[in-house]
């Protein structure tokens, strides 16, 4: 992409210098050179960075810089073959790449990955419980699924500081894990019982806690979440604090107005937003390649003036060192970061969607890139951080965990509306709670000098 930009003068214009879009922070080192699975070096994504086109002085090239940290690059294309009731989506390309391996994490312990691995794990079970609670008729409502996007969920999550913020979406159940919800809680909230996070008002994923965890409730209109988390880092900046705010959009929620009006808030703010692209290839039964004409949608960051990443959604590692880097650029108020997930949906989207629609080589292709077998694999045979033995406990420690909140879940009373007083409320009041500001007193912006008050009001202007 070749952005020129003429002049009605004839006068020669003077060079200018090459100004990136974002540059790095003096605080960080540059990121290390992208490699392929072979270990070869491969450049970065670019598209048009700053620069007078010596040939013609009335003209200026920009260009920008997408990082991208993924190991692999695969080109496919999914399209529409065939008529009437044989049409169907078909996907062409190479799609018999081996896995590629986990990239080194720069800034995960030997700790912190094999929790990792625990939260992974875990997200996984529970929505395998829960499906099975569906289908035994207990769930209220429907159950969406993360499978395969486990990674992206917990990794992202775990990036987190203890101030900053989470506003999940749907398939991000293993970010609540994360942040300290256990699975007894999710499975009584979508089983709608009367001790669970909205004391049976609601059910599936529609719950939160901004009192102790910093999450936000997901909303179902998708891109809503990203102006709240916008807000939530303007409101604690006016408390004197710079914090991260964490949320997710889809593929196909990230073209929605909504989307694009919060982020270039939060751009224009310069507040610590994080939002990460969960690519993963379906909006509903609608294909990425039918949705937008972007390679990638990490490019849209270059329209907002704001740092642009891509990652392999199936890497905790490299979700985890993108997230945590955004998260600092967040703390050093250095405003908002667009991070790009690739992976894909290993389930419909939601639990009566059966997904036919996807073509079986496509499922096959991204089985095989199944992040919890494969950082299972990185920690064991790669690292040497855990051993088959310790895995062994870590996956029954697991289940324990898992059948005992199951349990509890099932056995937890439905609420009654006769007997219920402690909850009574839908709608909050003054005699509910008093929101405090959190991080200190609110810091309203100095007057200017020779300003004596509040501007008067005018009268309206009728024109004829």
């Amino acid at each position: 992409m070749a952005y020129k930009k003429r002049s009605n003068s004839s006068t020669p214009q003077k060079k200018s210098a090459r100004v990136p879009l974002a540059p790095a922070s003096k605080a960080r080192k540059a990121p290390p050179p992208i490699e392929q699975a072979d270990g070869s070096p491969k450049p970065t994504k670019t598209s048009p960075t700053s620069r007078v086109d010596d040939d013609s002085a009335s003209s200026m090239l920009r260009c920008y810089n997408i990082p991208d940290y993924r190991l692999e690059h695969p080109e496919f294309r999914i399209f529409m073959s065939g008529e009437g009731s044989s049409l169907e989506y078909s996907v062409e390309g190479d799609l018999s790449a081996a896995a590629p391996p986990i990239r080194d994490s720069k800034y995960l312990s030997r700790e912190q990955s094999i929790a990792l691995c625990r939260w992974m794990l875990l997200n996984r079970r529970m929505e395998v419980a829960l499906e099975n609670l569906y289908k035994q008729g207990k769930v209220v409502g429907g159950v969406y699924f993360g499978l395969g996007q486990e990674g992206c969920s917990c990794a992202s999550a775990l990036a987190l500081g203890p101030d900053d913020w989470l506003g999940p979406m749907i398939r991000n159940q293993g970010a609540m894990l994360v942040r300290g919800f256990s699975a007894r809680d999710i499975m009584r909230q979508y089983m709608a019982k009367g001790d669970s996070p909205t004391w049976g008002r609601d059910a599936s994923s529609h719950f939160g806690d901004w009192q102790r965890r910093n999450v936000c409730a997901p909303i179902s209109m998708l891109g809503e979440l990203i102006g709240v988390m916008a807000g939530i880092c303007l409101g604690a900046r006016l408390q004197g604090k710079n914090v991260a705010g964490l949320t997710y959009v889809g593929d196909g929620g990230q073209s929605t107005g909504v989307t694009y009006e919060s982020l270039n808030f939060a751009a224009v703010q310069k507040l610590g937003l994080v939002l990460v692209v969960e690519n993963n290839l379906w909006g509903y039964s609608t294909p990425s390649d039918m949705q937008f004409c972007v390679k990638d949608l990490a490019e849209r960051a270059i329209a907002y003036g704001i740092p642009g990443v891509i990652v392999d959604g199936t890497d905790p590692c490299q979700v985890y060192d993108a997230t945590y880097e955004a998260c600092e650029r967040a703390h050093r108020g250095e405003g908002p970061t667009l991070i790009e997930a690739k992976m894909m949906r290993m389930k419909g989207h939601a639990i009566h969607d059966a997904a036919q629609y996807v073509p079986a080589k496509l499922v096959d292709y991204w089985r095989n890139r199944d992040p919890i077998a494969r950082f299972e694999n990185y920690l064991i045979n790669v690292k040497g951080w855990l051993t088959a033995e310790d895995n062994h406990k870590l996956i029954a420690d697991v289940e324990r965990e898992l059948e005992a909140d199951r349990e509890a879940a099932i056995a937890s009373p439905m609420p009654d509306p006769e007997t219920d007083k402690t909850h009574q409320g839908v709608y909050c009041d003054p005699s509910c709670h008093e929101i405090k500001p959190k991080y200190g007193p609110v810091v309203a912006k100095p007057r200017e000098q020779g300003s004596a008050g509040p501007k008067a009001v005018e009268a309206a202007a009728h024109l004829k």
